[in-house]
């Protein structure tokens, strides 16, 4: 580690005194990536400088243990400074741990009705407010791109919203670091709003997050779409336009059929179309990259059935449970309203803790 600690630091020099040099300063692009390059490591090196300084108190604390007037009161400043560095040095692996390829970017989110029928499209429009009230108090942007919204009946004539599916774009600082562990298969279990007898039924929702494809990563032959323009639809009337700008993307190799028409704008649905299927196309290369036997969004997903899970939602006892850290918080409803944090703390250090052990094998 601390080979590759010193390798850090030579290079933080270095970029600093290139950073001082006249002519890299004409040219902006060089000075862009150099200046990125060394904000990205900066938190190393300070963190490096930080080790060393409390590595020089315990030494200068454990050279007064020989003094008989001051051994007690080094030793407690050496149980200290032995603890600081310890945790300095957890620290500082976890700075030096690869990082992800898609930090930083924004995400495609799609949220998709799973087995439930009308109850597992409620479910899947009980998500998208959770997600929105986590975006809200974190500060990030979310765009809806596409929605197929439906309206259920229940006893009493009561009423509520859902969508069979629904498709967004959430950017913002850490927004993919904030939402990559929330794909996959989230089932729920509570009295359904057409349930007459009072009893609970478990139904799915399918989460897919998918990080914003790059044009370098993801080059689209134009000659590979389909695209369809066509009036847009929703519910009662009142989200249908009177003009044809609903678009519909078909990239003929993969069959991947994208649908955006939130917008009145034809040029912002196509623009919003091919976004979402380079993201989808992203997903693909990468699954053949890792040599896996189904395209990554599809391994993320699952079927929507019930028995498949990354997290169950029991609303009966305002219990969630993350299946795949083993952990259960008691306040669900603080959780569907945006409270995440938990959760998503947890899972990040537990990807983290994996990442150590595999660096220490």
């Amino acid at each position: 580690m601390f080979k590759r600690l010193d390798e850090v630091q030579a290079r933080f020099d270095e970029l600093s005194e290139q950073l001082a040099q006249p002519e890299i300063a004409r040219d902006i692009r060089r000075m862009t990536d150099l200046s990125r390059e060394l904000s990205q490591i900066r938190p190393v090196v300070e963190a490096y400088e930080s080790w060393k300084r409390t590595q020089r108190e315990l030494e200068e604390a454990e050279s007064l243990l020989e003094d008989p007037e001051l051994r007690e009161m080094a030793r407690e400043e050496v149980e200290a400074c032995r603890a600081h560095k310890a945790q300095q040095e957890t620290d500082l692996r976890l700075l030096l741990l690869p990082r992800d390829p898609y930090e930083g970017r924004a995400v495609i989110l799609e949220i998709r009705a799973g087995t439930g029928g009308d109850e597992a499209a409620l479910f899947a429009g009980d998500l998208f407010k959770m997600y929105q009230h986590f975006a809200e108090r974190r500060r990030l942007k979310l765009e809806v791109f596409s929605a197929h919204e439906i309206t259920v009946g229940g006893a009493g004539g009561r009423t509520a919203s859902g969508f069979k599916e629904i498709l967004c774009k959430v950017s913002g600082e850490q927004a993919y670091a904030q939402l990559c562990y929330e794909g996959g298969a989230h089932r729920v279990q509570r009295v359904p709003l057409t349930e007459t007898q009072g009893r609970i039924h478990t139904s799915a929702a399918t989460v897919a997050v998918l990080p914003e494809a790059d044009e370098v990563e993801v080059q689209i032959n134009p000659s590979d779409l389909r695209i369809d323009v066509m009036r847009a639809g929703g519910p009662g009337g009142q989200s249908v336009n009177t003009t044809d700008s609903a678009v519909r993307v078909t990239h003929l190799p993969t069959g991947i059929v994208v649908v955006c028409q939130d917008e009145k704008s034809q040029h912002k649905n196509k623009a919003r179309a091919l976004s979402v299927l380079a993201a989808r196309l992203l997903q693909i290369k990468q699954a053949e990259q890792e040599a896996e036997q189904t395209a990554a969004r599809r391994s993320m997903v699952g079927s929507g059935d019930r028995s498949e899970k990354i997290r169950t939602y029991n609303f009966p006892q305002n219990r969630v449970t993350d299946h795949r850290i083993n952990l259960t918080l008691y306040k669900l409803d603080r959780v569907m309203g945006g409270e995440l944090d938990e959760i998503v703390e947890a899972l990040q250090q537990n990807h983290q803790a994996q990442l150590l052990a595999a660096q220490g094998e």
